[in-house]
């Protein structure tokens, strides 16, 4: 990724904003984004900022490759409207890679999601049966469906990634998401502030935690090696939400114990883990950022 003309979707989100900052040191990098989940305060200067929806007909999209991160990324959102969530993830996806493919873009890193593995336990191949629970999962597996079409019918490279946890913490991109941010960036504050985490069940639900940076890198070597099909970005190691909160108590060095809720969510994903083997055998991807230093990053400001 050197001397490319780049978009970038949701460019001006939490994970879109990470990737487009990266690659403009190198790179002509366009970040897209409504607003809705980003702002363009995220963006270094050397990032072009367009205020604009995946919906609309003018994009600027006479670019070399396509980061396609835009999303309602938070079932909610899709439980409260699913023909906006239809539209924004499935119609905003086809609309983006139909006006660069109009271009001559033949490159595509989408965003997909690991909540469709559900429960799992042990490490999740991208090759296992999966199924939509909810209207979010639906619209990622929709999106994975065009992407075949596109790599089978108009030969076009279409990578996508499946992504687990992922997180930075609110001195980073993800203050602006508040409620939606990642459980890590949100129990961090209410610790580091003496507010207990409420947290929904027992505490004994797990997730694969991915920090960021390693998530952007990742993103960017699927595009150098351009890749086809299905791939997961994810460590392989999973913590759960007791243990979170154990761990930030002895960083902060604090003692707040958590409060716990009844889950009344249906079809809740109570444990996730990534195999991340394929992503690592096409292209030398591992994750360098582990759950230890993850969380001292998050709560370093803190510290401060």
């Amino acid at each position: 990724m050197q001397g490319k003309r780049v978009l970038v979707t949701g460019g001006a989100g939490f994970i879109g904003s990470n990737l487009a900052n990266r690659l403009a040191a190198d790179n002509d990098v366009v970040a897209v984004d409504d607003l809705y989940l980003g702002t363009p305060e995220n963006l270094d200067d050397e990032v072009e900022f367009v205020d604009a929806s995946v919906l609309d007909d003018d994009l600027p999209a006479d670019v070399d490759v396509l980061f396609h991160l835009a999303a309602l990324s938070s079932r909610p959102m899709h439980e409260e409207n699913p023909a906006r969530g239809a539209r924004v993830n499935v119609e905003g996806f086809i609309n983006t890679v139909e006006q660069v493919r109009a271009h001559g873009c033949d490159t595509v890193v989408y965003a997909s999601t690991s909540s469709i593995y559900g429960d799992r336990t042990e490490p999740s191949p991208e090759d296992m049966d999966v199924e939509a629970r909810t209207g979010y999962e639906a619209s990622k597996l929709a999106r994975e469906r065009y992407a075949e079409y596109y790599q089978n019918f108009h030969e076009m490279s279409m990578a996508g990634m499946r992504f687990f946890a992922v997180y930075e913490g609110f001195s980073g991109a993800e203050e602006h998401k508040g409620e939606f941010a990642n459980l890590i960036t949100q129990f961090a504050h209410e610790v580091a502030t003496g507010t207990p985490p409420d947290i929904w069940g027992d505490g004994t639900q797990t997730r694969d935690f991915t920090h960021v940076a390693d998530v952007a890198r990742g993103l960017e070597l699927a595009a150098d090696h351009e890749l086809d099909g299905i791939y997961n970005l994810g460590t392989g190691d999973s913590y759960s939400l007791n243990e979170l909160v154990a761990r930030l108590n002895d960083i902060l060095g604090t003692d707040v114990e958590p409060t716990y809720s009844e889950n009344t969510m249906k079809n809740y994903v109570h444990d996730t883990m990534a195999d991340p083997s394929k992503m690592h055998e096409a292209t030398g991807w591992e994750p360098e950022i582990d759950f230890e230093e993850g969380l001292r990053r998050v709560c370093e400001p803190y510290l401060d």
